[in-house]
């Protein structure tokens, strides 16, 4: 007898439709004044032609092994993140922000009270979890404008008089973290800006340069000079002089910030595809519209860190005076102690340090870099700051830092490890409306804070958005206030890792002083024996002449050779 091959019940969505389709046609043939009879046939029509295509394409195994209904399966996963962010996560749960983080900055921005009924949500047992010590004597302070003075510091008398900084900047400790112009849309830079000319802090331009949109409001600006030099350029990428000094004698730039590398992709280099590069962000760039937009992994004007100190003088004099400084991801500790080497052999030293965490975002990174590329910011931040006490240049340099700080307690901490002030970018674009879709590689944000649709930014309606934006800066420096005052302070950079308690197991917490480096004032200046490994076995291999190790050992350079205990 003949074998009976079964019909395949994957082709059963199709098969209906097939069928769907054949008895829609009868009908309407019967009776063609039917309209319900039409809007069937074309519905089958639309689903049979889409299984025969499903059948032969050849990009897809599901859809040819399950016509029509294989779709499902891609709309299920297409709207995945917003099922899993609105019914799925917990609270606590950051990916990279949790819902009540984000709420947090929603209520604030919004003006909404943020008070918390019935106690903490989180779990105090449980390792990891950070508290800060309270004072029986509270202080009572008069408001939470929080401010630092970044630049003129006293400078050695050798100090050429035209590369000392004349124009101190009075800063918050609080201020908008770099996001260019490009990666964000133009009404979120309006927005951004406008919001720090209401609460008076500091915008991070990013280094797509100063747009004319950054220039409306006449918000101040902290203006980051990248290694594609955008904004100061010559037609083939490199430093332009003329161009940066007038661009930088702005009255609107108070700081000038090299950017050497950011924590979300360290070492590694953009570009902004010809198509994107539209007349309004050539303009800001100083590039051609319609051409390839390249943003080199590493910087033209110098190759040795006594050039870099070189350079950084240079920015300060064409600049007239303003605090200048760079900003980087620590990546090899021999780079960075080379760096400090050439502050010591220079006398020349920077205003201001940023450090940028592993944690930090972008528009778009590989995954590799976002994941495993680059230190996190505290072990960044404590390990700048103490090689600068280690040197006795601390007091003559002041340091930012930035990575997922959203909270009051998120600035407390990182000064306790050593920042005199914090910049934050998505918790000011979550304040703008952003919802943390994951889309802004796409160009289909759905809020208009990060794409170059004009359509899709009409959504974001700049006054509204800039009273939220300076909203969220007042209510989180309130929070901080009431911080600073609980613990007995009378200013946030009074803050250390005394103040800062960690749980280590359900049985032992420890202040967190206990746990992190510290060093000496001057210890690196002489024998490195007592020290911490990460100099013992780094700082003999920098030199002020090159960012190369000075020397190689047998089995490689980082065999067994730890960043930190």
């Amino acid at each position: 007898m003949p074998t009976i091959i079964p019909f395949p019940a994957r082709y059963s969505a199709f098969a209906l439709c097939v069928t769907g389709l054949a008895v829609s046609l009868a009908v309407v043939l019967v009776a063609p004044h039917l309209w319900a009879a039409w809007v069937a046939l074309v519905v089958f029509a639309a689903l049979s032609g889409t299984g025969v295509h499903d059948l032969r394409q050849t990009r897809h195994a599901i859809l040819r092994n399950y016509p029509v209904i294989g779709h499902l399966r891609f709309l299920l996963e297409f709207i995945r993140p917003e099922m899993r962010q609105y019914f799925i996560e917990s609270d606590s749960e950051a990916a990279p922000f949790s819902r009540a983080q984000r709420s947090l900055v929603y209520q604030r921005a919004k003006g909404d009270p943020d008070n918390r009924p019935f106690g903490t949500q989180l779990n105090v047992t449980i390792a990891g979890y950070e508290w800060i010590n309270h004072s029986m004597q509270p202080t009572r302070l008069e408001n939470h404008d929080f401010r630092i003075v970044i630049g003129g510091t006293p400078q050695p008398a050798e100090a050429n008089p035209a590369q000392v900084c004349t124009q101190p900047y009075s800063a918050s400790v609080f201020n908008i973290s770099a996001m260019s112009f490009g990666a964000l849309s133009a009404n979120a830079i309006l927005a951004l800006n406008q919001g720090a000319k209401l609460g008076g802090f500091a915008h991070d331009t990013g280094e797509g340069s100063i747009s004319q949109h950054h220039r409306v409001h006449g918000g101040d600006l902290i203006w980051e000079i990248g290694s594609g030099y955008f904004g100061c350029r010559n037609e083939d990428g490199s430093f332009n002089a003329e161009r940066f000094s007038a661009n930088a004698r702005d009255p609107q730039v108070k700081m000038i910030e090299l950017k050497l590398s950011q924590g979300a992709k360290p070492g590694h280099g953009g570009v902004l595809p010809a198509p994107k590069v539209t007349t309004e962000i050539a303009a800001a760039r100083g590039v051609r519209v319609g051409v390839d937009c390249i943003s080199p992994a590493s910087h033209s004007a110098f190759s040795t860190p006594i050039e870099m100190m070189h350079f950084i003088a240079k920015l300060r004099e064409l600049s007239g005076g303003k605090p200048t400084g760079f900003k980087f991801c620590l990546g090899h500790p021999w780079e960075w102690f080379a760096i400090v080497k050439a502050m010591q052999a220079t006398g020349i030293t920077p205003d201001f340090i940023v450090v940028d965490g592993a944690e930090g975002g972008t528009g778009a990174a590989p995954v590799e870099f976002s994941d495993h590329v680059g230190a996190p910011l505290q072990e960044g931040l404590l390990l700048v700051h103490n090689t600068l006490i280690g040197v006795n240049l601390r007091h003559r340099i002041k340091l930012g830092c930035a990575g997922k700080v959203i909270t009051a307690f998120d600035v407390a901490r990182m000064m306790a490890l050593g920042a005199d002030w914090c910049n934050a970018a998505r918790g000011f674009m979550m304040a703008l409306g952003c919802i943390q879709a994951q889309s802004c590689h796409t160009g289909h944000c759905p809020t208009g804070v990060t794409t170059q649709d004009p359509v899709r930014q009409q959504a974001l309606v700049v006054p509204t958005k800039a009273d939220r934006v300076r909203n969220f800066h007042r209510s989180t420096l309130h929070a901080l206030q009431e911080l600073v005052q609980a613990a007995g302070l009378d200013h946030p950079q009074q803050i250390t890792a005394h103040h800062i308690v960690r749980r280590i197991s359900d049985t032992e917490v420890r202040l967190l002083s206990n746990l992190v480096m510290q060093v000496q004032p001057g210890a690196l200046l002489g024998p490195l024996d007592k020290q911490h490994n990460v100099f013992r076995t780094y700082w003999p291999l920098a030199s002020a002449e090159s960012f190369q190790p000075v020397t190689q050992g047998p089995h490689g350079l980082v065999s067994n050779l730890p960043l930190a205990a």
